[in-house]
């Protein structure tokens, strides 16, 4: 068997209403995913994490000129080798962002191409399931002014709750009182209502200011703080770690196993969190969860993408290992995103979907999913 075509589908679509997170405004949704075809007809789909901010072309012309010459012809089922050879060929103007991205969604639509192949999920490829089903929990709680949303945020939590979550995600970053007061009229929407928290800042503060805002939210016992400094703050994120009581967790902005290397080692991180369309895809989600296993790190995916993104990291969640055994390990949970994106439920036949609180990963070969065509020519631009 042998890639045959490769074509880059660039979907972008604008919002009618813009929202904001801490490094900025969303004004349109995007996706760059990946349709290699094989000799055979074997088709597989993958996607490029494009960032709230970033432009989905990028990674989208990294695939063309820098990827395309090197897949075709190949052997798909090959995909630690395609993997390896599409990180050496990039390293001297690739080794994070877009580049990592764009390798990524090759590396996707190789596995789901193998797993079509062989008749097999991907998970089962990735050695089996852990779990069958996942707890999802709400990204949301973005805003539409910016600071002075507090009583607008805690409706939006009991919108989720009567959605059925009873784990969320909330998005700070707008100011350390705001934040604070935000967390608040959450928790008291939530009060009694057994429901987890975590809080996001997407990297708004330097150390003193992430520090101060953690200790203000200690009393809310929360799953985790994440994205509390730069990105690649490692002795910040250790800091935060040292200092504060709930865990810390990062990395949806780190790429390969060499990105994820130094916090590991710095005891820096209590929960990574690579995205699969940006760590480098189901090969390079391996490396790294095998590399925070050995460090006692937990696991647990980013996802912001379109469908094709949930349900690889659905099949990541599957075959990850706790990182802690014991009879009530506490077990990763799937990123939903509840913001609004046109061609995420739309793009594929059988969209995410909760039931009675839980997410079931999917059983049919590759990826699971089929996309419509239909759809990616309403929303493909260029």
């Amino acid at each position: 068997m042998k890639i045959e075509s490769v074509a880059v589908h660039v979907l972008r679509h604008p919002l009618p209403t813009p929202f904001a997170f801490s490094q900025g405004w969303v004004t349109h949704r995007s996706a760059t995913l990946v349709e290699i075809t094989t000799d055979t007809g074997v088709t597989g789909w993958g996607e490029a994490f494009a960032q709230g901010l970033e432009a989905p072309q990028i990674a989208a012309a990294a695939i063309e000129h820098s990827l395309t010459p090197m897949l075709l012809d190949a052997d798909p089922m090959d995909t630690e080798v395609i993997w390896h050879a599409m990180v050496n060929r990039t390293r001297d103007f690739g080794r994070t962002g877009s580049v990592v991205a764009a390798i990524s969604a090759v590396d996707i639509a190789l596995w789901d191409i193998a797993g079509k192949t062989l008749g097999q999920p991907v998970y089962r490829l990735l050695g089996g399931a852990f779990r069958k089903r996942v707890r999802p929990y709400a990204t949301g709680f973005y805003r539409l002014r910016g600071p002075g949303e507090a009583e607008r945020l805690a409706e939006e939590a009991l919108a989720h709750f009567e959605s059925g979550f009873r784990i969320m995600k909330v998005k700070l970053g707008f100011g350390v009182d705001d934040d604070v007061a935000v967390m608040r009229a959450v928790a008291r929407a939530l009060q009694g209502k057994g429901c987890t928290l975590m809080v996001d800042t997407n990297h708004a503060y330097g150390r003193a200011q992430a520090l101060r805002l953690g200790r203000a939210l200690e009393e809310f016992d929360l799953r985790w703080y994440e994205e509390p400094v730069a990105p690649d703050d490692v002795a910040g994120y250790r800091e935060m770690r040292e200092k504060l009581a709930m865990p810390i967790a990062g990395g949806e902005n780190a790429h390969l196993a060499s990105g994820f290397l130094p916090f590991l080692t710095a005891g820096a991180l209590d929960v990574a969190q690579p995205d699969i369309g940006s760590c480098g895809g189901f090969t390079a989600a391996r490396h790294i969860a095998a590399l925070a296993q050995a460090h006692g790190v937990a696991v647990n995916p980013h996802v912001w993408g379109s469908a094709v993104a949930q349900a690889a990291s659905l099949h990541l969640l599957a075959a990850l290992p706790v990182a802690h055994h014991s009879l009530a390990a506490e077990e990763p949970i799937l990123e939903y995103d509840r913001s609004d994106h046109p061609f995420r439920n739309a793009l594929v036949d059988q969209p995410l979907r909760m039931d009675n609180g839980w997410v079931a990963i999917p059983e049919r070969p590759g990826l699971g999913i089929e996309v419509d065509r239909e759809v990616v020519a309403r929303y493909r631009i260029g």
